[in-house]
């Protein structure tokens, strides 16, 4: 973590799902309530198609309410980085070591299935003049986790999110999931876990760097004051 005159290297450019992703904006064409009632028909369609009566007692309100939680579980779709950051970006020109955050829950959709994946991601950057609140890593996470994912893109769009914030000498992401789509349905592998990760500047270009991000997110040693 000592190479404070590296700059960061430029970004690999994004793949084409990656750039759709980017490029998504909050929509304003359909209202909240128009959303909730397309989806609410929809699942009315579904419980039909796998033999259940949608008017049974126990699943009268059962549309709705996927509804309403199916669009908390994707609500990164209408969420920017700086609306989340909210201008938490400070100047510091004196912290050139690693900042990390460990142990971020994290819960996700695989675009494959619609099913569950959730674990933790750890994130480290080296400020190179800036730094950025705490919180709001956990919350560019959050964002991006919060969208139909694959994790691979889900842990690289976060490393370039810090890049793009706060220009560091250098990021590592890690992202630890376990999958339902593994577990519920498929191979049914209960306990395998997916570990993907993510680079960038110093972290990428230093062994002994990289080498410190994984001791301290493993817990094999702590960073010295």
């Amino acid at each position: 973590a000592k190479e404070s005159t590296k700059k960061t290297k430029k970004k690999l450019p994004a793949s084409p799902s990656e750039q759709q992703q980017q490029e998504i904006t909050p929509s304003t064409e359909t209202t909240e309530e128009e959303k909730t009632t397309k989806m609410t028909n929809a699942c009315r369609t579904i419980l039909e198609c796998i033999g259940e009566n949608p008017d049974r007692e126990g699943l009268l309100k059962t549309p709705d309410r996927w509804a309403k939680a199916l669009l908390f579980m994707t609500k990164g779709y209408a969420q920017t980085i700086p609306s989340v950051t909210n201008d938490a970006i400070f100047a510091e020109d004196h912290h050139h070591e690693m900042v990390v955050v460990r142990n971020i829950d994290i819960h996700s959709l695989c675009e494959h299935h619609m099913v569950p994946f959730m674990g933790v991601v750890h994130i480290g950057y080296i400020p190179d003049g800036k730094i950025i609140g705490l919180s709001k890593l956990a919350r560019i996470a959050e964002v991006y986790a919060r969208r139909l994912q694959v994790q691979e893109r889900l842990t690289r769009q976060i490393a370039d999110a810090i890049v793009d914030a706060v220009e560091p000498l250098g990021v590592a992401v890690v992202v630890e999931c376990a999958h339902l789509c593994m577990v519920m349905r498929g191979v049914q592998k209960v306990g395998a876990k997916t570990v993907t990760s993510s680079v960038k500047g110093v972290f990428e270009s230093n062994p002994k760097t990289r080498a410190e991000f994984f001791s301290i997110i493993n817990g094999m040693c702590q960073p010295c004051g």
